[in-house]
């Protein structure tokens, strides 16, 4: 009875060997909590800015011009909330993912780390570029629609190299995306609801299925 304890421990220890080798594991669910709650803010000050003037119609600027053309003030405040979040998001994810790999004992950056990053960024950027060009021909209604699909993309994509419960975030944010460009005037909701909420409650599990 010792004997195949010992050989079941044998196996186990050789498994988180293997998975070590092959995923990089040292993604803290703090990350997602604190990502879920600069998305949260990031949707709050856009909703303050420009949400609120369907109900108090002097409360900001329009979104667009008299001719129907979005104005270039609105599009700068986009790429600047956008860039706000993604630096806090990033940031305050860099620390507690390097905060978790340092405790554990492991490498913060080797071959896997760079390929979870490439899988990760190929659908981001094509996302962010074809983001530029709708808003540029002024189909701002797809905006958050096509950051959910793209980012649940790039998830799923990258979940072969990390965590698998990555995968489905991923595919709760594609769900997400696909209801958006349904529901056509609900994309700020959404977009909420999927780097905000979604982030937290994933967060959360992380941490208490793994760090805890």
């Amino acid at each position: 009875m010792r004997g195949q304890n010992e050989q079941l421990e044998h196996l186990a220890e050789m498994r988180a060997l293997m998975e070590r080798s092959s995923r990089f594991i040292s993604l803290s669910g703090l990350s997602g909590v604190f990502a879920g709650l600069a998305g949260l803010i990031g949707a709050g000050v856009l909703y303050w800015f420009y949400g609120m003037q369907y109900y108090y119609p002097n409360h900001a600027n329009s979104v667009y011009t008299e001719d129907g053309q979005i104005r270039d003030s609105f599009i700068n405040f986009l790429f600047l909330d956008a860039a706000g979040i993604l630096v806090v998001a990033i940031g305050l994810g860099a620390f507690f993912t390097i905060r978790k790999a340092k405790r554990q004992g492991q490498k913060i950056w080797d071959k896997t780390a760079q390929r979870l990053l490439i899988n990760i960024m190929i659908p981001l950027v094509t996302g962010g570029i074809f983001g530029i060009m709708l808003i540029r021909q002024g189909q701002i209604q797809f905006i958050a629609a096509t950051t959910l699909i793209f980012y649940g993309l790039a998830l799923v994509n990258a979940s072969k190299y990390t965590l698998n419960d990555i995968r489905y975030l991923g595919i709760c944010e594609i769900v997400l995306g696909l209801l958006s460009a349904y529901f056509i005037g609900y994309g700020l909701v959404f977009w909420a609801i999927g780097f905000g909420l979604l982030h937290i409650v994933y967060g959360v599990a992380m941490f208490v299925k793994y760090e805890k």
